[in-house]
């Protein structure tokens, strides 16, 4: 198998090896690609962006003994496509699909309509997931065809993608030049993403379908105790190890519904390790005897996003009812925190009497 031969490419191929050493798979497509049912990505055309055959085995896995129909509804809302809506609107609708389940109704055996919401990841068991890298991708747009360096699937969902240049290369310029490109001809491709990889080899920085190029950030450590390094293996395992990626869809990503269009937040590096030192002390809260501990910000750091994160995946995983008290020692902090978790959709308005 002959691949193209680039400095570009050796960055590529830097970045497949340690997805292949963290667990993913790895396919090569450009000029590989075989199509139909049993074809290499089992894809009917280019057109296509989601891998139906790993996304139906999927849930059957998770959801078993459905009729068909129960299954393809499901599919067909993921890939149904609205033009009406803007790329920001539309990955938003997808995640909410994705994370809370996928509302279907089919007729049981016993002739009783049923409805019933169908899990398309396994957030607990990540490794019941199938997580697949697929290096020249070729999609065909309405116009153009593109070829992005490589997709991350999840269950043959388009979670990940990478755009990667050679080691000389401004940073930047994957985001002027490229990136954006990419969500013009393509933007059916980042319905379903979760988070954008730019990288040159030596930099990564990470952000999301709406961030401007300032807004993508590092992620220099995996651990709280290393020390930061700024690098594509550090952004590879701090952010695509299977555990890590499943926990960053499920309670590190934010809708700001607030003004206009939607915008899409990630969390920021300090921001996912803090927080997770937050949950693993309260999963022992009675032994602690009330000290939770300090969750230190610097300012303009993010705090009020941590605290939503912080509720958000505590609701989510500890099950229950919980009631969470902010105490801010100013006002304007203290709007600041609530004008959040508002535009977040993350608070019940009550009326004072």
């Amino acid at each position: 198998m002959s691949y193209e031969y680039s400095e570009d490419a050796l960055v590529e191929t830097a970045t497949v090896h340690v997805l292949e050493e963290i667990g993913w798979e790895i396919q090569y497509a450009w000029k590989q690609e075989t199509f139909g049912p049993s074809g290499l990505l089992g894809r009917e055309n280019k057109s296509e962006v989601i891998l139906k055959r790993y996304l139906r085995n999927a849930l059957i896995s998770l959801n078993p003994d459905l009729p068909e129909n129960a299954y393809d509804q499901a599919i067909e809302q993921i890939e149904q496509r609205s033009a009406d809506k803007t790329l920001a609107r539309q990955n938003k609708d997808k995640y909410d699909l994705i994370k809370e389940g996928v509302p279907v109704s089919y007729t049981n055996a016993e002739g009783e309509l049923e409805k019933k919401r169908l899990a398309l990841f396994d957030f607990d068991q990540h490794q019941s997931n199938h997580f697949l890298a697929v290096r020249q991708f070729e999609v065909v747009g309405d116009l153009y065809n593109r070829r992005p360096d490589i997709i991350g699937f999840v269950n043959g969902i388009p979670l990940v993608f990478f755009e990667l240049k050679a080691h000389h290369t401004d940073l930047q310029n994957a985001y002027l030049d490229n990136l954006t490109d990419y969500k013009d001809t393509i933007p059916h491709l980042f319905h379903c993403n979760a988070f954008i990889i730019l990288s040159n080899g030596s930099e990564a920085r990470v952000g999301t379908v709406t961030s401007k190029y300032k807004y993508f950030l590092d992620w220099k450590r995996v651990t709280e105790e290393e020390e930061g390094i700024v690098s594509l293996d550090t952004m590879l395992r701090g952010t695509c190890r299977p555990d890590t990626l499943m926990d960053i869809f499920e309670n590190f990503l934010l809708y700001d519904d607030g003004e206009g269009d939607v915008i899409k937040i990630m969390a920021k590096n300090h921001q996912y390790i803090g927080v997770n030192k937050v949950i693993d002390q309260a999963r022992n809260i009675e032994d602690l005897k009330g000290k939770l501990g300090v969750f230190w910000h610097t300012q303009g750091s993010g705090k009020s996003y941590s605290m939503v994160f912080i509720s958000q995946k505590i609701h989510r995983k500890f099950g229950g009812s919980y009631t969470f008290l902010i105490v801010a020692d100013r006002s304007e902090l203290e709007r600041q925190l609530y004008d959040t978790f508002t535009e977040l959709g993350r608070i019940q308005q009550r009326s004072s009497g």
